[in-house]
C-alpha cells in the first residue's frame, strides 16, 4: 500500500539513494546501487523502484514547499523555524510561490535596543531558492528559507 506522502522529483529520490549507499558503506554495510534505490522506493510504499519511477511518470516536477510542512531559516536577518499555513504556485511566475509561514515563536522584526515589534505569521513570495526577491536595506532578503 503507497504511503501519503508526496513524492519528490526523480532527481532527488535518486539523492536519497546515493546518500543511504555513502551512508551504509562508511559503517561497512556496503550495498548497490539498485538495491539503494529499491530501499528508497520501499520507504515511499512502493513494490520496487520500478514501480515507484512508473508511478512519476511524465508529472511536473513536486514544488518544494508543501502546506503543512516544516521550514527553516532568516525572516529579516532572524533565525526561526516555522510550519507553513498556506502555499500557492505562482503560475504567471513559474519557480515562484507564495507562502504563509507561521513562527513557532515570535520574531522581533526591529533591530533597535530600546523598542520591539513582533511577528509570528508572514506572508512572502519566494523563488526556488527560498529566497524573496524584496530585500532589507543591506541587500539581505526579507525571507531566506534552508534547504
Amino acid at each position: 500500500m503507497r504511503l501519503s506522502t508526496p513524492l519528490p522529483s526523480l532527481e532527488s529520490l535518486k539523492g536519497q539513494a546515493k546518500r543511504l549507499r555513502i551512508r551504509l558503506a562508511a559503517e561497512d554495510q556496503p550495498i548497490g546501487h539498485s538495491r539503494a534505490l529499491e530501499l528508497v522506493a520501499a520507504q515511499y510504499g512502493f513494490r520496487d523502484w520500478n514501480t515507484l519511477h512508473g508511478a512519476l511518470g511524465n508529472r511536473p516536477p513536486f514544488d518544494p514547499w508543501q502546506l503543512g510542512s516544516r521550514v527553516r531559516g532568516h525572516y529579516l536577518g532572524q533565525p526561526f523555524d516555522a510550519t507553513v499555513l498556506a502555499v500557492q504556485a505562482i503560475t504567471s511566475s513559474p519557480g515562484h510561490y507564495r507562502l504563509t509561514l507561521h513562527f513557532d515563536e515570535p520574531v522581533d522584526v526591529v533591530t533597535f535596543e530600546s523598542f520591539s515589534a513582533f511577528r509570528q505569521r508572514v506572508s512572502c513570495t519566494v523563488d526556488e531558492t527560498g529566497r524573496t526577491a524584496s530585500k532589507t536595506s543591506d541587500g539581505r532578503p526579507h525571507v531566506e528559507l534552508e534547504w
